[in-house]
C-alpha cells in the first residue's frame, strides 16, 4: 500500500514518520551542510536513447573558480545533483535550468541557487541534467519531460533518504528550463515513458511550481530557438498549440509562481502573461510577478535593485503552499528570508 492509498490523517502521519527519520539521519550527518552529490535518472540508457551514441560534453565559460558557469550538452546520462542544507526543513525543489533547449546551464540556474534557496531557506535542491530533443532521441519533443516526470518520481520515491516530505516538493523551471517546470505542471499526468521500475508508480504532479523568464507559448511569442529545437523548423499549427502551455492548463495544474521581467528581449513577457491568462481562466490560485527591468537570463547573481528581492519572494510564496514540517508556524516567515 502506498503513502496516498491511506486516509487523510493516516497518510499524513506516515509522511511526518518518515520525514522525522530522514532528518535524523541528516542531523547525525553533522551540522555542516553536505557537499553536493549527483545521482543518476534511469538504471542504464534512458527510454528513448537507445543505440544513440553521444558524447555528453560539460564546458566551462568561467574564469573565476568562485564564480562557476558551466554548461552541458549531449545529455545521455540524465542525472540529479543534490545539495542538501545543513539544516532541512522537509521540503524540496526540483530545478530545470535553461539553456534553449541547445544545451542545460549548470550553475547559473542551478548551483548558484544553493545560498538563497538550501543554505538560507532550508530547502533541498534537485538540480536537473535533462536530455536535449535536438539530439537524436526517440519521441525527442517530449524526452525533457519524460525525465522532469522520472525526477519527480525517483525524488519522492527516495524522500526518507534525502529527509525530504514527498508531499512538499515543487519544480523550479528557467527560461526553456521553465517550459520543461511548466509541462510538467500541466502534463504530469501523461504517459511520455514506459515504466522502468516502482518508482514510475509515484505521482508526478508538483506540489507547486515557480516559473522564472519561463518559455511557454510555441505560437507568436515563442522564443525561436528554443521552438525550433523542440519542434523542428517549420512545425504545423497542432504541434504547436500541443506545446504551448497556456493550452494546457488544467483543474490539476498545482499552484504558480510567475516572473518575468518586462524588458526581457529573449523569451518576451508575453509567455508569462498567456500562462497567467490561463490560470485565471482556470481557477488555479498563482502569483505573478513582473519588473520593469532585468532583461534575461538574470537568475539569482544578476538581478539588481529590487529584483534581487525574488528569492525571498518566492521562498515565502512556498512556504505558504508547502508549509514547512520541520518549522514552527510562528516562525514561517523568519525562516523564509524575512526579519
Amino acid at each position: 500500500m502506498q503513502v496516498s492509498d491511506l486516509p487523510p490523517a493516516n497518510a499524513r502521519l506516515a509522511r511526518l514518520a518518515r520525514l522525522a527519520a530522514g532528518l535524523l539521519v541528516l542531523a547525525l550527518a553533522g551540522a555542516a551542510a553536505a557537499s553536493p552529490t549527483t545521482v543518476p535518472l534511469w538504471d542504464g540508457t534512458p527510454p528513448g536513447s537507445e543505440g544513440l551514441a553521444l558524447t555528453q560534453r560539460t564546458v566551462e565559460r568561467s574564469s573565476d573558480p568562485a564564480r562557476p558557469d558551466r554548461y552541458v550538452e549531449g545529455v545521455i546520462a540524465p542525472s540529479l545533483t543534490v545539495y542538501r542544507p545543513a539544516r532541512p526543513d522537509g521540503r524540496a525543489l526540483l530545478v530545470v535550468p535553461g539553456g534553449g533547449y541547445q544545451r542545460v546551464v549548470l550553475d547559473k540556474e542551478g548551483s548558484a541557487l544553493a545560498p538563497a534557496f538550501a543554505d538560507g531557506g532550508g530547502v533541498t535542491l534537485f538540480v536537473l541534467q535533462y536530455r536535449l530533443p535536438g539530439e537524436g532521441h526517440r519521441g525527442a519533443r517530449d524526452v525533457p519531460l519524460a525525465d522532469a516526470q522520472r525526477a519527480m518520481r525517483l525524488i519522492r520515491a527516495r524522500a526518507p533518504e534525502w529527509g525530504v516530505d514527498p508531499a512538499s516538493v515543487g519544480v523550479m523551471g528557467f527560461s526553456a528550463g521553465g517550459h520543461v517546470a511548466a509541462s510538467l505542471a500541466t502534463r504530469h499526468g501523461e504517459r511520455v515513458y514506459p515504466p522502468r521500475d516502482a518508482a514510475d508508480a509515484v505521482d508526478a504532479r508538483p506540489a507547486y511550481a515557480v516559473l522564472v523568464y519561463p518559455v511557454i507559448d510555441m505560437g507568436a511569442h515563442a522564443h525561436p530557438g528554443s521552438r525550433q529545437r523542440l519542434l523542428g523548423d517549420a512545425p504545423d499549427a497542432g504541434s504547436a498549440r500541443a506545446y504551448s502551455l497556456q493550452e494546457r492548463v488544467d483543474a490539476r495544474t498545482p499552484p504558480v509562481f510567475l516572473l518575468h521581467a518586462q524588458d526581457d528581449t529573449v523569451v518576451t513577457v508575453e509567455n508569462s502573461l498567456l500562462f497567467e491568462a490561463a490560470l485565471r481562466r482556470a481557477g488555479i490560485e498563482h502569483e505573478t510577478h513582473l519588473y520593469a527591468h532585468g532583461g534575461h537570463g538574470f537568475g539569482v547573481r544578476e538581478a539588481r535593485g529590487t529584483l534581487a528581492l525574488w528569492p525571498r519572494l518566492a521562498l515565502a510564496w512556498i512556504d505558504a503552499h508547502a508549509p514547512s514540517p520541520a518549522v514552527p508556524a510562528s516562525d514561517r516567515t523568519r525562516h523564509a528570508g524575512y526579519p
